[in-house]
């Protein structure tokens, strides 16, 4: 079948296995909504009047965190300054001058939301939009300009001479949303404590949407392209600086993201032509990826970055401004937000052809990321990557007006690659079957197809932001750096779930989280805890051998039960299209 292969090698034991089933179409269809809405239901560690007290040198800062369960943490800790003002659509300047005594013991703030598109033509993702994109509502969620912040959990006892690895947390949504709020480190904190293979957990706040990703001429020429990527690294700089006061070696710091947060895993892989140094010493040594790899994508001032650019700045009224970006800076925090929140979002219909992510700069990004791949140009460093089975489902709800073939190839053409050739289009939407039998959710024969085209649509899109590109990743590094290891998998471990299957973000309840007390949370979190130790997921994970995707490109391929290898190889046909047509397959 196209929606997996052979499997062998098949690792069995008796732990629960859950199914997710809802009673509705309209509940399924909810689900993605709610989980990128997380942030409001998931509540911080139990606090104490007086916690665990570290003090950091850089800068100078007393910081009083909370314990409960076994587990220290910090949240809200500065490490940049407010870019506000001024400093609104500026790269993240440090601090430097002393933060006095920080009290961790709360909630960190996120960063500005795009939750919705506001676009009166869109309903009723406008009447969401309208509601949640409101200055209101992100107060209730506790969002604003100033909040650039990590959060830090350790195991209680925790000293400075303690040497603990370092796990450093990239949030995904898209690039439009999420924050630390969402991701309480502790979880996965006291699971390395139990599994004996203790960490340190960091997690990092970066600037969003149209905060952190405006592209345009006028940002390119203000060297202020890819904000929320160089708050990551500054984040990355900050734990250079400080971790070790908290007992963690700045020596063995892991990057970690899921979704676009694994995107920016890549990028801060790449960045700088792949110079991931900082005073003279690597600032990562390896990196996990899971839902993202490599993204190709034209310039910040690319014909569509300008068009983004030129619809924020006339929804501000800065059209007419003789400096607009200087305009942008200094309009009020609430029409910046509903003017950066007005061209499309990725809950709609124009889905991953995203308005705002990382655009080559010509400086951070010096290329499109799969060139920089080519060159060589990232940083050669171990590495694991992977993608649930079913990445496209949660972004082929909204188009049920695509119902033919020759519809299926302008939605290409018209959203997402307008430098294809029409052929080319068709060529690779041909190597999917018009069959709902073939599609995504995969293995579920005709059922689930919510719409004509629904499931093709949703195996189209999610090899083409995710599962292939990530094929096309490993191709490429494991030719030119044959001696790095990387080792990569496929989760199917929610299959059966209704028209979604397992689809992009359920890992977070699975895999950040282990809410689902079953083998895949175990086997993974085992995996990748010996990772973070020892840059191999197979010392001392306990589990079956997890072999390097070059011995023989397979995959581990988890099921909520067992586990087990395969073949690296479906769905050939549409990976030969997409590699040979790439150049034109840029968003």
């Amino acid at each position: 079948m196209r929606g997996g292969g052979i499997t062998t090698k098949v690792y069995n034991n008796n732990d629960y296995y859950f199914n997710c089933v809802t009673p509705s179409n309209t509940s399924i269809m909810l689900v993605p909504v709610l989980f990128y809405l997380l942030p409001l239901t998931v509540a911080a560690p139990a606090k104490r009047a007086s916690g665990p007290t570290v003090t950091i040198a850089a800068p100078a800062a007393t910081i009083i965190g909370s314990s409960a369960a076994g587990v220290d943490t910090f949240n809200g800790i500065p490490f940049a300054q407010p870019p506000t003002g001024s400093l609104r659509l500026k790269p993240p300047q440090p601090l430097n001058s002393s933060l006095g005594t920080v009290a961790a013991t709360g909630t960190a703030k996120a960063c500005p939301q795009f939750f919705f598109q506001v676009d009166s033509s869109s309903i009723p993702t406008d009447t969401l939009g309208t509601i949640l994109d409101l200055p209101l509502f992100q107060t209730v969620t506790d969002a604003g300009e100033d909040c650039l912040t990590v959060n830090v959990n350790r195991p209680t006892g925790t000293i400075s001479s303690s040497k603990l690895p370092v796990l450093f947390w990239i949030f995904g949504g898209g690039f439009e949303l999420g924050s630390t709020l969402m991701y309480n480190g502790a979880s996965v904190v006291a699971d390395s404590i139990a599994q004996g293979k203790p960490i340190i957990f960091v997690g990092v706040n970066y600037r969003v949407g149209g905060f952190g990703f405006l592209p345009g001429s006028e940002i390119l020429a203000d060297g202020s392209a890819n904000l929320g990527l160089l708050d990551q690294r500054l984040g990355l700089k900050w734990v250079a600086d400080n971790i070790e006061a908290f007992g963690g070696d700045p020596d063995k710091v892991t990057i970690w993201g899921e979704s676009a947060g694994a995107i920016s895993v890549f990028d801060q892989m790449a960045l700088y032509d792949g110079d991931n140094t900082y005073n003279g010493k690597a600032l990562f040594r390896g990196g996990i990826m899971d839902s993202g790899s490599i993204v190709p994508a034209d310039p910040v001032d690319c014909p569509k970055g300008q068009e983004v650019y030129d619809t924020v700045i006339k929804n501000a009224g800065c059209a007419s401004a003789s400096d607009t970006l200087e305009c942008l800076r200094g309009v009020d925090y609430t029409t910046y937000l509903n003017a950066a929140n007005s061209v499309p979002g990725i809950l709609g219909y124009t889905s991953v052809a995203l308005s705002y992510l990382p655009r080559p700069d010509g400086t951070t990004l010096t290329d499109s990321p799969e060139i920089l791949v080519e060159q060589g140009k990232y940083a050669k460093v171990p590495f694991i990557v992977g993608d649930q089975e079913d990445e496209g489902t949660i972004f082929a709800l909204f188009q049920s007006n695509i119902t033919t073939t020759a519809e299926l190839v302008s939605y290409f053409l018209d959203v997402f690659f307008h430098d294809a050739a029409q052929e080319v289009m068709e060529a690779l939407v041909a190597t999917y079957p018009d069959d709902a039998s073939d599609g995504s959710p995969f293995r579920t024969s005709i059922l689930y197809e919510l719409y004509p085209q629904y499931k093709r649509l949703a195996a189209i899109l999610g090899d083409l932001t995710f599962t292939l590109t990530r094929r096309a990743f490993l191709d490429i590094s494991s030719s030119i750096n044959p001696d790095v290891p990387s080792w990569s998998y496929l989760a199917s471990y929610d299959y059966g779930t209704p028209l979604l299957g397992t689809f992009h973000g359920s890992d977070i309840l699975q895999v950040f989280y282990g809410i689902l007390p079953n083998y895949a949370s175990a086997a993974i979190h085992s995996y990748y805890f010996s990772f973070v130790h020892n840059l191999d997921p197979n010392t001392g994970s306990g589990y079956m051998t997890w072999p390097q995707w070059s011995a023989g490109k397979e995959l581990m391929n988890f099921y909520a039960t067992s586990a087990a290898l395969l073949a690296d190889d479906f769905r050939q046909d549409s990976y030969n299209v997409i590699v040979a047509n790439v150049a034109s397959l840029h968003i």
